[in-house]
């Protein structure tokens, strides 16, 4: 499915991940929680197909579950103990949700950053933030994109020297390690050249230079205007529910958090409707296009 999200403003996209990515990390109430991960697993789907799906079940499902159980074997804060170690340590109901918890928040927050690089791409980030920082964002927008580039450029390093019978993966072990260290030596110099052809080209440029004009495709549009609008609106919910206390959770030393009450249900849906704006937009568009494509 084509992304529909990903085509609005740069600065709809930003607000949207920035919040977002805001909330996942400082909101532990489990029902945020769950919103948020569900939200972020679905639009990543969305944006990857299989590659998400493996992604997030070979990588993602183990972090969630290690971490979950980690924290309570060294964390024994809590009130209510379920049972005790042979070291004498005790194993308590509060350590164990707030693993969880954590755990939940780490995973939520890796993947929306995965949705992030997908859609926020550099020409976006260097279009908002090249007059204010130049430098800043011209530097922030090449650590986004490190790892995927330099994972795609070490496999294609990797191919060749496999072709003259020279990787990791043929000789014996001495072979082995000379093979690595040549192919990590050619990728640190291609990383430096890299490094410094960009940095040659943004000046030929006059990039950061005052008065500079540069030609972008993007334009602010009554489509965005109106998101912008139901963003802010529900970002505005979600900001106002935290002043009440309905975002909150207390862990230790005892789990304590406010009763539901239909302001917390409001603040809830606010926060799933927020998280889940991509996935509505898609669905949304897909609808409309289906629906076109019937009528011919």
């Amino acid at each position: 499915m084509k992304d529909r999200f990903a085509s609005f403003h740069p600065l709809v996209n930003f607000v949207y991940f920035a919040s977002i990515l805001v909330f996942s990390m400082v909101f532990m109430h489990p029902v945020l929680q769950a919103a948020s991960l569900i939200s972020a697993v679905v639009y990543s789907i969305m944006l990857n197909g299989k590659k998400a799906v493996k992604f997030n079940l070979l990588y993602m499902l183990p972090l969630l579950l290690v971490a979950a159980v980690l924290n309570p074997v060294f964390n024994h804060a809590g009130v209510t103990i379920l049972f005790y170690l042979k070291n004498g340590n005790p194993i308590t109901l509060e350590s164990i949700l707030y693993g969880i918890s954590a755990a939940c928040m780490y995973v939520t927050v890796i993947v929306w950053f995965s949705c992030y690089n997908a859609v926020m791409t550099s020409d976006k980030f260097i279009y908002l933030f090249g007059k204010i920082m130049p430098a800043l964002s011209l530097i922030f927008s090449m650590v986004l994109r490190f790892v995927p580039r330099y994972l795609a450029q070490i496999k294609v390093i990797s191919n060749a020297q496999k072709c003259i019978g020279r990787d990791v993966t043929q000789g014996n072990l001495l072979a082995r390690a000379r093979n690595g260290m040549t192919i990590l030596s050619i990728m640190t110099t291609w990383a430096l050249e890299n490094a410094i052809e960009t940095a040659d080209s943004m000046k030929s440029r006059g990039y950061g230079l005052p008065g500079r004009t540069s030609f972008s495709l993007f334009r602010f549009d009554a489509r965005d205007q109106s998101v912008m609008l139901v963003l802010i609106g529900l970002i505005a919910l979600v900001l106002f529910g935290a002043l009440m206390g309905e975002n909150t959770i207390r862990f230790f030393p005892s789990v304590k958090w406010l009763a539901v009450t239909p302001r917390s249900i409001a603040v809830y849906i606010a926060y799933f409707g927020l998280c889940m704006v991509p996935v509505i937009i898609n669905v949304v568009e897909d609808m409309k296009w289906k629906r076109i494509e019937s009528r011919i």
